[in-house]
C-alpha cells in the first residue's frame, strides 16, 4: 500500500506534464514581470502605513482581535511550506537523474544544487517550485497585516525582511540564478517548523523557553551564509556559475538581513538591550497575549 502512495505523491511533485513542462516567461506566468513585482511590493508597504495610520487615528482600544485567521494563516503556511519542501527534494532528485550525463564530469550532485551550468534556463521542475516558493512570498506578507491589527506598530524590519525576500526570489527565476535550490531546500524546512509552532501556540498549547522562531532564523541565515561562500568557490573552480551577477546582490541583501537580526540576537542572548530586543521580537512575530484580549472584550462591554 505504500509504494502506490509513494508513486502517487511523486508524480503530482516531480513528474507531472504542468511540472515537467514549466517554463518562466513574462507572457504565460502570473506575476512574472518587472512592474507586477515592483507594484506589488509597493502595494504592500503602501497598504500596511495606511491601515497603520488609520488604526492609529480612529480605533479605541490598542488591538484588534482576529479570532482563529492567524492560526489558520499559520497552518495554512505550514503545509504550503512543506509541500514545496517535498516538491523540489522530488524534482531536484529527477532532474539530477535527467540531466547528470550532461555535467557529472565537473560536478556532483551537490556541486549543481549550489553551482548550475553556465546557460541554464528557467524552466522545468526545479524552476516550477520555485516559481510557486516565490508566490507563496506574498501569502508570508499577510503576517504583516496581523502585526498592525494585534499591536498597532509597523515593525520597520517586517516590511524590509518581506519586501526584500520577494524580490530576491523573483530574481532567482529571471537570472536562473544559482543556489536557489539550497535556498529553497532550507528556507522552506525552517518555515514549516516555524509556522507549525506560531499554529501550536495560535491554538493555546505552550510556549517555547526561549525566543524559539528568532534562533530557526538565525539558524537559517547561517545556512545561508555557508551557501553562499559555497556557490563562491565553486565559481572559480568549475569555470562559471549561472546568474552569478544576481548571486551577488542577492548576497549583499542577505549580508544586510544578516546584520540586522545579528543585532537583536546578541542583544537577546548577551543581555544587551534585552527588553527592548524581545519587545521587537514579540511585534515581529505578532503574538496575540490572551490576557490582553480579555481585557479588551470587558472594556468594550463598560464603554
Amino acid at each position: 500500500m505504500g509504494q502506490p502512495v509513494i508513486q502517487t505523491l511523486t508524480f503530482w511533485l516531480s513528474e507531472h506534464p504542468s511540472i515537467v513542462g514549466f517554463r518562466w516567461s513574462h507572457a504565460h506566468s502570473w506575476g512574472s514581470t518587472w512592474s507586477f513585482l515592483f507594484t506589488a511590493i509597493t502595494l504592500y508597504l503602501a497598504l500596511s502605513l495606511l491601515l497603520h495610520l488609520l488604526l492609529s487615528l480612529f480605533r479605541r482600544r490598542r488591538f484588534v482581535p482576529l479570532g482563529p485567521i492567524p492560526a489558520l494563516h499559520s497552518l495554512l503556511m505550514t503545509l504550503l511550506s512543506f509541500t514545496i519542501f517535498a516538491g523540489i527534494t522530488l524534482s531536484s532528485v529527477a532532474e539530477i537523474r535527467d540531466t547528470r550525463w550532461f555535467w557529472r564530469r565537473s560536478k556532483t550532485p551537490f556541486q549543481w544544487l549550489l553551482c548550475f551550468p553556465l546557460g541554464t534556463r528557467p524552466s522545468g521542475r526545479v524552476f516550477f517550485w520555485s516559481y510557486i516558493y516565490y508566490l507563496s512570498r506574498y501569502l508570508h506578507m499577510i503576517r504583516t497585516f496581523f502585526t498592525v491589527l494585534r499591536r498597532g506598530r509597523l515593525v520597520p524590519f517586517q516590511l524590509f525582511n518581506h519586501s526584500i525576500l520577494t524580490f530576491m526570489s523573483f530574481i532567482w527565476l529571471e537570472f536562473s540564478q544559482s543556489f536557489q535550490v539550497l535556498a529553497i531546500l532550507s528556507t522552506t524546512l525552517v518555515y514549516a517548523v516555524v509556522y507549525a509552532y506560531r499554529f501550536w501556540i495560535a491554538i493555546g498549547l505552550p510556549r517555547a523557553c526561549f525566543a524559539f522562531v528568532v534562533n530557526c532564523q538565525m539558524l537559517l541565515l547561517g545556512c545561508n551564509v555557508a551557501c553562499h561562500v559555497g556557490v563562491l568557490v565553486m565559481h572559480f573552480m568549475t569555470g562559471g556559475c549561472n546568474g552569478i551577477g544576481a548571486w551577488g546582490f542577492n548576497s549583499v541583501l542577505n549580508a544586510v538581513i544578516l546584520l540586522l537580526f545579528l543585532n537583536f540576537y546578541v542583544k537577546i542572548h548577551w543581555g544587551y538591550g534585552k527588553r527592548a530586543a524581545l519587545a521587537a521580537v514579540e511585534e515581529a512575530e505578532a503574538k496575540e497575549n490572551e490576557e490582553e484580549e480579555e481585557e479588551g472584550r470587558v472594556k468594550d462591554k463598560e464603554l
